[in-house]
C-alpha cells in the first residue's frame, strides 16, 4: 500500500468506478450493517499475485474492515474469504456453507 498504483491517474479513474458501482462497504453489508466504502481494496493481494486492474478482484470496503483485512488477513496469508464466513447471518444461521448445520 501507499505506491504504485495507487498515485497514478489510472488507479484514481478505476477507484471511482468502483465506488460508484458499488459504494458501500461490502464487507459490512454481509452483515446487514450500511456504511460507506472509504477504500478501494484488492481482494487477492497485489503482492500474492492479485490482478491490479481488474474489477473482480477490487471491493470498496470501510476503514475498519479495509485495515482488518490488510494487517489481520493480508499480511499472513490468509484467504479473506475466511473472514467472510465468520459468525452468523442476522436469521442466527451459521454464515459458513460448510458448518454442520447447514449441511443437509
Amino acid at each position: 500500500s501507499g505506491g504504485w498504483p495507487y498515485y497514478t491517474a489510472r488507479w484514481a479513474r478505476l477507484r471511482r468506478k468502483v465506488l460508484a458501482k458499488e459504494p458501500m462497504c461490502r464487507a459490512c453489508a454481509t452483515r446487514g450493517q450500511h456504511a460507506p466504502g472509504e477504500h478501494v481494496d484488492h481482494i487477492t493481494p497485489i503482492r500474492q499475485g492479485g490482478d491490479v486492474w481488474s474489477m473482480d478482484n477490487l471491493q470498496p470496503l470501510c476503514a475498519q474492515h479495509h485495515s482488518m483485512k490488510t494487517n489481520q488477513y493480508d499480511a499472513k496469508g490468509i484467504p479473506w474469504s475466511e473472514w467472510e464466513y465468520r459468525g452468523c447471518n442476522a436469521d442466527g444461521t451459521p454464515r459458513d456453507p460448510n458448518h454442520p448445520w447447514n449441511i443437509t
